[in-house]
Order: C-alpha cells, then structure tokens, then sequence
C-alpha cells in the first residue's frame, strides 16, 4: 500500500495516474489513503480528494470500492464537518445520474440513427441476422449493452447511499432526499421489482431503529422535524406505489405510515390524511374491498369538509356522492355462511386490522373498536349529514334501492338514474387534495346491487317466474350473468330460488325449507309427520319426566359450555403458543441469516483483499519482468552497434536471449576491447614520445632567437609609452589650476549658504530635541501616575487580604476554642456520670448486701416458727414486695416481727431499676400485688411480674428521682 506524506501528495499522485491513463492505479492509490489509518484527521484535502475518488469510481462503475470509501469517510467528517459528506454524496449521485441519462440518450440516438440509416430498406441484414440469432430486437439489444449496465449502478449508488446515511440524525434530511430520488428513479422507468427492494430496505432502516435504542446519532422520532421527514418518505413511497399499481406494496405502506404514527402516538396533518385516505379508498377499490373502500371514502369526505374551508360546493358534492355511491355498491350480505372456524378467525382478524387503518386511531384497544358492516355504514351517512349534501340522482338512487319496494319497476326506474350518475365527475377544483372523481366507475356494481335487490323483492311476491320475464325485468345483464349473480346470494343465504332449465322457470321459496329441504327431505318429512301426530295425539304431560329432562338439559348444557370454554382457551393458547414458536423460528432464523450475511461480508472482504494483493504482487513482476526486457533489448542494441562498428555481428538464439546472458556477453566484449585498447595506447604512447623528443631538439635553438628578438623590441615600446605618459599628466595639471582660478571668486558666497543652512538646521534640531524632552516628561508623569496607582492598588488588595485572612484565622481560633472547650465540658460530664454512676452501683451492691442479710435473718427466723404459721392459705399472687406492704400492721392486731422488719427495709430502699427484658427503662413505683414470699424468692417471675429485678449495668448510669 502506497504511503504519503501528505494528502495533497495522494492527490498529486493520482492525477498524475489519471492523466498517463492508469485510472486503476490512481483509484487505489486514493482507496488506500482513504482506508489508512494514518490520516483520520479532516482536511479540506479530503474533501477534493473524495470528490476526485467517486468520479473515479463513477467513470469504472466501481460501486463496491464507492462504498467502503464512503463508509471511511463517513467516519473521519461524522463529528467534525458533516455537511462535507453531504456534498460529496450529493456529488456522487448526480454523476451516477448524469452516467444514464446519458447512456440513455446515446441508446435512443442509435436507435434513430439505426432507423434513419436506409429509407428504403425495412430491415438491414446484419439486424435480421442478429434478430434469428439472439431474439432480442436492435432497441432491446442497445439498452442492454448501453443502458442497463448504467442502471444498476445507479440503483447500486442509491442503494449505497440509503445504507451509510441510516439512522443518523444529523443526515435525516439528506436519506429522505435520496429516498425520494430513488422513487422517482423507480417510478420514471417503471422498475417494479427495484421499488419492492427500495421499500423493503427502508423498512429494515426503521425496524433497526426501534430495535437498537443505544445507537449513536440515533434520530429522534418525537421530534417535529424527524416525524415529517419519515412521514414524507412514506408518502412519496406511497403515491409512487399506486402510480406502479403495485397494490400489495401501497397497502404495506399505509400499514408502515399507521404504524410509524402508532410509534409516536401522534396523528398527521389533515392534507397527509386526505392522500393517505384517497390512496387507501383506492387499493380497496381494486381488491374488490367494496365496504372498506366505502368507509375511506366517509372518512375522507369528513377531513374535506372539517379541515378544507376553500373547498367549494360542487366539489363537496361530487365527493358526498362519491361516499354514498361507494356505500350502496356494497354488497347486501355476509360472506361467512358456511365458513370454517379458522376462516372467520382470519377473517376476524383482518376486519379489525383494516377498521384500526381506516379509523386511524393510534392508540386502538379491541374493546373500543367498531364493526363495519352496511347497514352501520348507511346510517353514519344519514346521521352525519351525507346526504345533505349529494346531487338529486344520487338521493333518488339512495331512496329507490333501500326504502321503496317496486318488484318489476325497479330496474326500469334505477336505470335512467344510473345512466346520469355515468355522465357526473371530472377534475376537481385546485383546493381540493383529491385530483379527480369519476361516478361511472361504480355504475357496474350499482346495477348488480340493482338485480340482487329486485331479485330478493321478487322472491317475497311471486312462487314461479318465467325466465324471459326475469330477463325483460333486468335490462342490465343476460340471464347467464343474473344467474351467477343468484348464485353466489344462494350461497350467503340471502336468496331462496331455483331454476328449472326444462320448464323455462324460476321457483322461489322459503330459505329453510329450499336449502335444508332439498339435501336432507326424508327428515324433515319424518318431523312433520311427528308434529302432526303430537297434534292430533297430545302426550299426557308427565311433570316428573319434564323436570328430569330439564334437570338434565341444565347440566348438559352446562357441561357442553364447560367443555366449549375449555377448547376456545387451548384453541388460543395453542395459537399464542405457535405464534411464540414463529417468533422465535424468525428471530433465530435472522440472527443465523446476519451471522451468514456476516461470515459471507467478511469471506468477501478478504477474498477482495487476497485478490487486490495478488494482482498487486502480479502487477509488480510483471512490471519488473518488463523492465529487464526492454535493458536486455537496449543492452542488446548497444552490442549491436559496437559490433557493427567493428564489422562483427553477435550471434544469438533469439528465443534464449536473457538479460543475465547478454550482461555476461557485454562484460566479456568489454574487457576484450579495454585490453585491446591498452595495447594501442602502449604502443601510441611510445610514438608520440620519440615524435616529441625530435621536435624539441629542432625547436630548441629558434625558441632562443624568438626570446631575444621579443626583449628588444619591449624595451623600445616601454621607452614610447613613459614619455606619452609624462606629457598627458602635464596637460591635465595646467587643466585644473585654471578651474581652481575660476571657482575662487564664489568660495564667499558658499560659506555664507553654507552658515545658514548649517544655523536652520540647529534651529530645527533644537525645536525637535525640546518636543522629544516634553514628550517624554509627560510619558515618564504618566508612568509615575499609573505606578502610584498600580501601587496604591495593590496595597489595597494586600491590605484587604490580610485582613481577610485575619478574620478566617479568629474565626478558626474561636472555633478550635469552642471545640475545646465542648470537649472539656463532655470530658468533665462524663467524669461526673461515671462517678455517679459509681456511686450508684455501691449503693446497689449495700442495698443487695442488706437484702441478702434480711433475707437470711427471715429463713432462720421461720425455721423456728410455730407449726401454726405453716398452715396459712397462701394467696394467689407473684411478687414478694407486694405480700410485704400487704402485711403492714394495723392498730389491734399482732404483727410479728418478721413481718414488721420487711416494711421497714422496703420503705428505707431505693426503688430499684427496671430489667433489662422488661424492654424499657422506667421504674416501676406501684405496690406489687401480694403473693406468696418464699415462692417469690425462690422463683422470680420472667418480665418483671414478680420480686424486685436486679438493675443491669447500663440502666443504672440513669440518675435516681
């Protein structure tokens, strides 16, 4: 890979290329400083290098070299210029574009030229020989070799350019430009199979967009200005769609703008949903989707009317028209008789799918939807002013096919007014969205909604109808068409006839009887007989039996609605299950397809790089190779010409002529011939030695005479030239004494002009000298001032700093003081609490001694009690101090002294602390109730119920009230 030290040598180099006509070489040369990583850093250079790079690639239709250059330089110009990507895509593009409308034009000059060639001849031979062998006409074979090269890279370029500006906000405007371009490339030369991919593509871009949510750069779909870019690209793709009449594919659009609008949650402008709802009246009317197309129309007449205030009134009434027509044209019933469960499911479905399209409603739940049907369609027309609003023919049809019942005048009546409503429509006026209604396309389905109503009014007059007289009823059609007409409301039940070819007669019935009768007769005749019976012969009613019955018929058929429910919910689990199941089959089927698309762009990239470093290694020896073939042909004609000069001629095998073996040859002549040649300089050398030895002895005694002759005669022209001197010095010095006479009479004058100019200018220098002191005076003054100042200034700043910072160092001072003395305070505190907390627990440890003394004192003193004393019923009570304050003695009765010693050391007894698995520490002051003592001490109660509890440690640092 070739290296630069700068870009514009890369540059350099390649226009140097290009004008040797080494296009190839300069086109890598530019792809490899575009892929190197060495020059990452944006220049302007980039730029004209980039531009230089994709004509290049234009001018060879190198579309995947286009590509990676792109992509590179995408990355170098992302965050610093990017609006010099968007220049050099635009350039790439607009060359791509000139490339075929020039190579079209060329194909069409051809063509003219080829057709113009001979007037008089239809066909020139060579053509008809080229059409018996290839099939292919002169036009068809022109763009073949001309033009169709140039087309696919063109859609190879949009495609290019669709894939590097994806989902980046800061090209939003530049990839809706280039979709558009690319609809219209597609729409102009009707490439169909070009617009799907184009619009497959552009949903992938979305898909990806949703799906990876952390992507730098990523483009903002709340934002206004993004919505109406997306918005506008689906449009074009739309209206471009119907223009191909590619219907499946506009249908897909109108589901990617509803759902790209469901994304949001946001509704477009009323303009965007006139076209949406005119294109989308216009792919139901081409799928037959009669009640859909009607209820795009309703919804379109209610934005022109809503939202359209210039819209006049001949075109509200064309479009009200239009609605009502597009209404009656609907068939009059259901398709579902006699469909499978599957097929109404789907069925189901696509209804709420195609109602959640026309309504529009971004945040759609099922319970909220409406069915469409006719007649809820009818009565919308009639409930929102519709039919205010349509022309006298269409009311009088309206009127006709729904509310009157002519049974043989219908057709008669409907058929002039059909043939008016043919005769409506044109263009619309400027200020309507909707270019153009024409009412005689729904002048078809109107006559066969004609014949199914009279058809349906006959049935419920007449039994028996003569064919002819049918046929003269229903102007419209044959009878071959009225009967397939017949057939298919047979079918949805909406008729009961028949038709008996033998008798030229229509028999009509009711439906049950005719539909069900026929197939199964013998058991309807069997239940008829079994009604007579039971009418002629009433049953004796049994209640019993009756009650058994329906007793039996609840449980059935609550059972049969058990069983019903059980089904319908593992029919839908089934069908979430398997929907599961397609999801995860897709899903992994497009990771393995990414991973093979991956392994494939990666086998691919090398391949290329292993074929570019061949090629290149190729190119190199094949280089090399011929250079040493054409030194071997020059060393060749260079041996040539020596040995013609020397009347030798080499002899050599052509065929086995190398440039090792003519340098071989051409080292051995040369060594032969600088042998030779020492010899004739030897030899020469020794001539001219003896030649130059004579002649200097002839020489010798002429030169002497010449050197003798030579001095005489220089001596004698010295002599002449000395005195010529003398006397040209003396005529000059009698020259300047009469000069010195002439100017002395003015040297007074010249000492005068000489004073004054020399007085002027000392007067000029002093002036000046004295404007420079004041000058500088007054500099030095002002330098002094801003000294003072800077000075002042400055001290000021110290001052106020100092200052400052003094009072940061009291406040500091004051606080460490503060500090020290709180920790002085918190130190002494603490002493204090732990000295009393000592005090506490001596008093504690006496008080626990006492009680342990009185204790004793009490045991010994009952062990030597009477008998008597023993027997006493105890009370039912816990603690111990409460039986001691209930023995408190009272005047009139004896007291022993056990009993009067308790009362005393309880009362003399601080109260003691609160348990620590009381969970608290208050103290408990009440009178504990009375018990029995020796139960009491033996056997504290858990809680704090019984005797005084022993304080702990860390309740008794509490201060005793």
């Amino acid at each position: 890979m070739a290296t630069f030290a700068r870009p514009e040598n890369a540059l350099k180099r390649a226009e140097e290329l290009i004008n040797v006509s080494q296009k190839q070489e300069a086109l890598e040369a530019l792809h490899s400083f575009i892929t190197s990583r060495r020059y990452r850093a944006w220049t302007r250079t980039h730029e004209k290098i980039m531009f230089k790079y994709v004509e290049l690639c234009v001018e060879m239709r190198r579309g995947r070299h286009a590509k990676d250059g792109l992509i590179q330089y995408r990355g170098i110009c992302q965050q610093v210029n990017i609006t010099s990507l968007e220049e050099v895509i635009k350039h790439f593009m607009q060359l791509a574009t000139e490339k075929a409308e020039l190579a079209r034009n060329q194909a069409q000059a051809l063509e003219e030229a080829l057709d113009i060639d001979d007037l008089e001849a239809d066909k020139r031979p060579e053509d008809l020989m080229l059409s018996y062998v290839s099939g292919e006409k002169g036009k068809d074979r022109s763009d073949r070799e001309l033009v169709t090269p140039w087309f696919k890279f063109l859609w190879e370029t949009y495609r290019t350019v669709l894939e590097i500006l994806r989902n980046n906000s800061r090209l939003e405007a530049l990839y809706a430009m280039t979709a558009h371009r690319a609809f219209q490339f597609c729409k102009q030369y009707k490439r169909t199979t070009e617009f799907r991919r184009l619009c497959e593509i552009i949903r992938n871009h979305l898909a990806n967009l949703n799906k990876y949510r952390d992507q730098r750069d990523r483009p903002d779909l709340t934002a206004p200005e993004s919505l109406q870019l997306y918005l506008d690209t689906r449009f074009e793709q739309l209206k471009v769609a119907t223009e191909l009449e590619l219907w499946q594919e506009a249908f897909r659009s109108v589901e990617d703008i509803h759902g790209l609008m469901c994304m949001v949650k946001k509704t477009p402008k009323s303009s965007l949903m006139v076209v949406y709802y005119s294109k989308l009246s216009e792919i139901f009317w081409v799928s037959s989707s009669h009640l859909y197309h009607a209820y795009a129309w309703l919804k379109l007449f209610t934005l022109q009317k809503n939202y359209n205030k210039n819209l006049n009134q001949k075109d509200l009434q064309l479009i009200a028209s239009s609605v009502v027509l597009a209404a009656l044209s609907v068939t009059p019933y259901d398709r579902s008789y006699g469909a499978s469960h599957l097929e109404l499911e789907n069925e189901k479905e696509r209804s709420l799918r195609v109602a959640n399209l026309i309504a529009f409603d971004v945040e759609s739940k099922p319970e909220n939807r409406e069915v469409l049907s006719r007649s809820s369609l009818l009565l919308d027309l009639v409930s929102k002013g519709v039919m205010n609003c349509v022309t006298q023919e269409v009311k009088d049809l309206y009127h006709t096919l729904e509310h009157e019942f002519l049974p043989l005048d219908l057709a008669l009546k409907v058929q002039p007014l059909l043939a008016k409503i043919s005769k409506l429509g044109g263009k619309l006026s400027s200020a309507s969205s909707v270019p153009e209604v024409q009412l005689s396309q729904y002048v078809p389905s109107l006559e066969k909604i004609t014949a199914l109503r009279l058809l349906q009014q006959v049935s419920q007059v007449y039994q028996t109808m003569n064919i002819d007289s049918l046929s003269r009823i229903i102007p419209f059609f044959d009878f071959s068409i009225v009967e397939k007409i017949s057939v298919d409301a047979i079918k949805n039940r909406f008729l009961a006839m028949k038709v008996d070819y033998r008798k030229g007669a229509i028999f009509f019935g009711n439906k049950s009887l005719e539909s069900e009768g026929i197939r199964d007769h013998l058991s309807t005749f069997a239940v008829s007989l079994s009604t007579a019976r039971v009418m002629i012969y009433p049953p004796v009613k049994k209640t019993s039996k009756l009650g058994e019955t329906l007793s039996d018929l609840v449980e059935v058929v609550e059972k049969e609605h058990k069983r019903l429910l059980a089904r319908k919910s593992i029919i839908e689990k089934r069908k979430e299950e398997q929907e599961r199941q397609l999801l995860e089959m897709e899903r992994e089927e497009e990771a393995k397809r990414l991973k093979l698309l991956k392994l494939t762009e990666e086998a691919e990239q090398r391949r290329l790089a292993t074929e570019f470093e061949q090629m290149k290694n190729q190119r190199i020896l094949r280089e090399i190779e011929e250079r040493e073939f054409e030194e071997a042909q020059a060393l060749l004609q260079e041996a040539g010409k020596g040995s013609k000069k020397k009347g030798k001629k080499l002899v050599l095998e052509g065929e086995k002529i190398t440039k090792q073996t003519l340098m071989e040859l051409a080292l051995s002549e040369q060594l032969r011939e600088k042998q030779e040649m020492e010899k004739k300089l030897q030899k020469l050398a020794k001539t001219m030695d003896y030649l130059e030895r004579a002649k200097r002895e002839e020489a010798a005694p002429l030169i002497e005479a010449a050197f003798h002759q030579r001095l005489a005669e220089e001596e004698s022209l010295h002599a002449l030239e000395q005195q010529q001197e003398i006397d040209v010095s003396r005529q000059r010095h009698a020259g300047d004494l009469e000069e010195k006479r002439r100017l002395s009479r003015m040297s007074e004058n010249q000492k005068v002009f000489q004073e004054r100019v020399v007085s002027r200018r000392r007067a000029e220098y002093a002036r000046l000298k004295g404007e420079r002191e004041e000058k500088i005076n007054q500099i030095i003054q002002s330098r002094k001032q801003e000294r003072e100042a800077k000075r002042k200034m400055i001290y000021f700043l110290r001052s106020e700093e100092e200052r400052q910072k003094r009072l940061r160092e009291e406040e500091e001072a004051r606080k460490l003081e503060e500090m020290e003395r709180r920790k002085k305070e918190e130190s002494e505190r603490k002493a204090k609490l732990d000295e009393i907390a000592e005090k506490q627990r001596q008093r504690e440890r006496e008080l626990e001694e006492k009680e342990r003394q009185r204790k004793e004192e009490i045991l010994g003193r009952v062990s030597r009690a009477e008998p008597s004393a023993m027997a006493r019923p105890v009370e039912a009570a816990p603690a111990a101090p409460v039986a001691i304050a209930a023995a408190a003695p009272t005047p009139g009765k004896y007291v022993p002294r056990f009993k009067r010693s308790a009362p005393e050391a309880a009362a003399q007894a601080p109260p003691p602390a609160t348990d620590k698995w009381s969970g608290g520490s208050r103290i408990d002051d009440r009178a504990p109730p009375p018990g029995d003592r020796w139960r009491d001490d033996r056997k504290p109660a858990f809680g704090g119920s019984g005797g005084a509890p022993r304080s702990t440690t860390w309740s008794s640092s509490r201060p005793r009230g």
